[in-house]
């Protein structure tokens, strides 16, 4: 087995990376230079969950595992990528949306939802994307999905009204990820998905740089 291709699925993280609304902007700046220090170093402050980045359970689960306490087992595997693009914005991905893939789909598989959102990062239209519906959620989770990636802001609906999908999702300890980009890129069945967080003790989530794999 060897990796024929790789597409990264993940967004540049700068000053003016979006955020959810209410979340740390970013400010990333110089803290030794080459020139005054005969080194470069850089200070990053994000939040944990800036550009493209993993929800732990704990992140809406009070009882729910840590970024640390998740292990590595939910941040590769099999992906499946479901496409709907062409969805109006702030409109819901429903069941007949998933039905299709559904049979594809059981325990160990990660599934991205390819709207076409991360064309619009920069503009006002990113806030108000599509988003994942309880009864599209639930039909995943009884398939023993436990990962769910998307390529915009948020699974749930843009204007706040609602956490379910969150709340379904990490109530089983499972891992959402959101602010994923290119997945127009991945022109290849089965990419294996490796979305791997930082070793952030005791925390809410974590940025990754996500990644599909074909392998031959």
């Amino acid at each position: 087995m060897r990796v024929k291709k790789i597409v990264d699925l993940s967004m540049d993280i700068t000053n003016s990376t979006p955020v959810y609304p209410g979340d740390p902007e970013p400010d990333i700046r110089p803290a030794a230079t080459i020139e005054q220090d005969g080194y470069n170093v850089s200070q990053v402050n994000i939040g944990s969950h800036t550009g493209t980045h993993v929800d732990a359970p704990v992140h809406i689960n009070k009882s729910g595992l840590t970024i640390d306490e998740s292990g590595l087992a939910p941040f590769l595997g099999r992906g499946i990528i479901i496409n709907v693009t062409g969805k109006e914005p702030g409109v819901s991905i429903t069941l007949e949306d998933i039905t299709p893939y559904l049979r594809r789909m059981d325990s160990g598989v990660i599934v991205l939802f390819y709207t076409g959102w991360s064309v619009f990062v920069g503009e006002e239209r990113y806030y108000k994307h599509p988003y994942l519906s309880i009864e599209a959620v639930e039909a995943m989770l009884a398939k023993g999905v436990r990962t769910f990636l998307i390529d915009a802001l948020n699974i749930d609906p843009p204007d706040g009204s609602s956490f379910a999908a969150h709340e379904a999702i990490t109530e089983v300890n499972g891992i959402i990820g959101e602010n994923l980009t290119n997945l127009e890129a991945v022109d290849f069945s089965d990419p294996f998905i490796i979305a791997l967080p930082l070793k952030l003790k005791g925390l809410d989530g974590s940025p990754v740089r996500a990644v599909a794999v074909e392998l031959i």
